[in-house]
């Protein structure tokens, strides 16, 4: 067991001490998140103290059983706390009504999804919403101008960070961020096909009947495609 997971057991023990170094050995870390989100209209002081709020779930929630380095894990929990801040308070500006349509939508397509077995298309969920094609359709991108924050690429100490498609609070945040940075450390191995859908599905929020217009196949077959990919992504980690 190498010093980080030693110290992050100690930690979790309950050793204050371990905790505090681990925060100060990782103040590098949030710094150079923190420059990802510069002359944006806050003062980088603050935005280091939302992140290694960030730092400090990550190291509370860590299990020692993920196969990722801490920091990779760290990422984005700290990107999520400051992106939390910034569209909390009202920095994008987005209306409450947008928000709050935004936010049903995501419902809805859960709903849909389960009923239909696979992704609706926005056409199906403004008519089951009862609104125009083009409100769902506003809504939709207010909810993803936040992300456009990260599109900024950093290589630093081994680890990358990069765009992170949005953690949905209703949702098991430990898990998301696995999940990511699964994704991110084997995008580079996968086919230029799949590796284009993993791009457009989960970096560029594209939806799948969006994706099979570009690929010119069907909305069916990108949602076979993503599964199998995603399948032998998690295959490889685990050596299988």
């Amino acid at each position: 067991m190498d010093e980080t997971m030693a110290l992050i057991e100690s930690a979790h023990a309950g050793d204050k001490e371990a905790r505090d170094r681990l925060v100060t050995e990782n103040m590098g870390l949030v710094w150079s998140i923190v420059r990802r989100f510069t002359g944006r209209g806050h003062e980088p002081e603050d935005l280091f103290q939302i992140g290694s709020i960030g730092l400090i779930k990550a190291i509370d929630k860590f299990d020692l059983a993920y196969d990722v380095k801490f920091s990779t894990y760290a990422v984005p929990l700290i990107m999520g706390e400051i992106k939390r801040f910034i569209r909390d308070d009202g920095m994008l500006k987005v209306s409450r009504s947008l928000k709050e349509l935004a936010a049903r939508a995501g419902g809805v397509r859960e709903e849909l999804s389960a009923r239909l077995g696979r992704e609706p298309t926005v056409e199906e969920m403004a008519v089951h919403m009862g609104i125009c094609t083009e409100e769902l359709a506003a809504a939709l991108d207010s909810g993803a101008e936040v992300e456009s924050l990260q599109k900024t690429i950093y290589h630093g100490d081994g680890n990358e960070i990069c765009l992170m498609d949005k953690l949905e609070e209703e949702r098991n945040g430990q898990e998301d961020a696995v999940n990511r940075m699964v994704l991110e450390e084997l995008l580079q191995g996968l086919e230029p096909q799949a590796r284009q859908i993993i791009v457009m599905r989960y970096y560029q929020e594209r939806t799948q009947t969006q994706i099979a217009g570009i690929l010119g196949i069907s909305q069916v077959q990108v949602s076979r495609l993503e599964k199998k990919i995603l399948k032998s992504m998690r295959d490889k980690l685990h050596g299988k």
